[in-house]
């Protein structure tokens, strides 16, 4: 589940339908950073309630098992606007497994305090006020998906809206209907969107800014699509991606993830800025070039997240720590 002190990791965001009982059943033998059981688009009007309610008890049997490979179990409500996202709220605030309500078309700051307002009718105890070292009292987290322009212009206040928003998802094909937009494969025409989204999530100390999801899933072309993508979007500053097939998640994961280069870089850039510290330098010179401040946080931060992706980080270290640097 959730974790209250390290950033949660979110490389792959896979959504599952909630109306049907052999996805719900299968989604348990997933491993995957983070499971969004889905009440919007995957189910039709007239399956909203039945969809609802296979949910609440999927997830109540859910809460009783001691772990899953799942590392984060969310629900996707549906937007504020339709009369279908007060009760989806009630339904499954106040179960234990949920960690994380995902909320659809946020276009203001309003639509997250209303989720937080029923989610604090609903169950006080897993509201924004909580204080309480119980797990099954902590409060439910809020992922916002931005899909208009409106959404775009009011980033400030939709990240401000609420502390237990924790990151925000961009929704390429609800952003090209909004501006009549042809979404393309490589997505230049929403550069600005998805940039301005990167930049507000790191800029308001959000954990995860979430990319588009890849619509490609079978065919020659389809793995190469998804890579481009993932190669693409963390380019941006993307720190993952949604996916609606389960063949999509370790492929993401493993694009979102520092790869062997990056982590022996900067295990070699901690170990040497060890030593220069310990020589009295502030600046040193590894294989020709050199290495600051700024440098050394970046190789920090990278062996963080390597070592949360559940790479052998103090192995690398120990490494190089008996090399010599120049």
């Amino acid at each position: 589940m959730a974790s209250s002190t390290l950033p949660v990791l979110r490389r792959a965001l896979l959504y599952v339908p909630a109306s049907s009982p052999k996805f719900l059943t299968k989604s348990l033998t997933l491993t995957s950073d983070n499971v969004t059981y889905d009440l919007e688009d995957s189910v039709t009007p007239s399956m909203k309630p039945t969809a609802r309610t296979a949910l609440q008890n999927h997830l109540t049997s859910l809460s009783k098992r001691h772990a899953t490979s799942i590392g984060e179990i969310a629900v996707r409500i549906n937007a504020v606007s339709t009369p279908h996202a007060i009760a989806d709220i009630q339904a499954v605030a106040a179960i234990p497994s949920l960690d994380t309500i995902v909320v659809p078309k946020v276009n203001s700051a309003a639509d997250l305090t209303l989720v937080e307002d029923v989610i604090r009718q609903t169950a006080p105890h897993r509201a924004v006020a909580a204080t309480t070292n119980n797990n099954d009292h902590r409060p439910i987290t809020i992922l916002a998906l931005i899909e208009s322009a409106k959404a775009i212009i009011d980033l400030r206040e939709i990240c401000t809206a609420t502390p237990n928003l924790r990151g925000l998802i961009f929704a390429a094909e609800d952003f090209a209907l909004d501006l009549s937009l042809r979404r393309t494969p490589h997505m230049h025409e929403m550069a600005y969107a998805r940039s301005a989204l990167v930049t507000a999530a790191r800029a308001f100390g959000l954990e995860s800014a979430i990319d588009a999801v890849c619509t490609s899933l079978r065919g020659p072309k389809a793995e190469e699509q998804l890579k481009f993508e993932c190669e693409n979007g963390r380019g941006f500053g993307f720190t993952g991606k949604q996916c609606i097939h389960p063949d999509q998640v370790p492929h993401v994961q493993r694009m979102f993830s520092p790869d062997a280069e990056q982590v022996e870089w900067a295990a070699r850039v901690v170990i040497a800025d060890e030593k220069a510290s310990a020589a009295g330098k502030g600046a040193f010179s590894l294989n020709g070039k050199m290495i600051d401040a700024p440098v050394v946080g970046k190789a920090r931060a990278t062996l963080a997240e390597a070592k949360q992706c559940g790479i052998d980080v103090d192995a690398l270290r120990e490494k190089f720590r008996e090399q010599s640097f120049d």
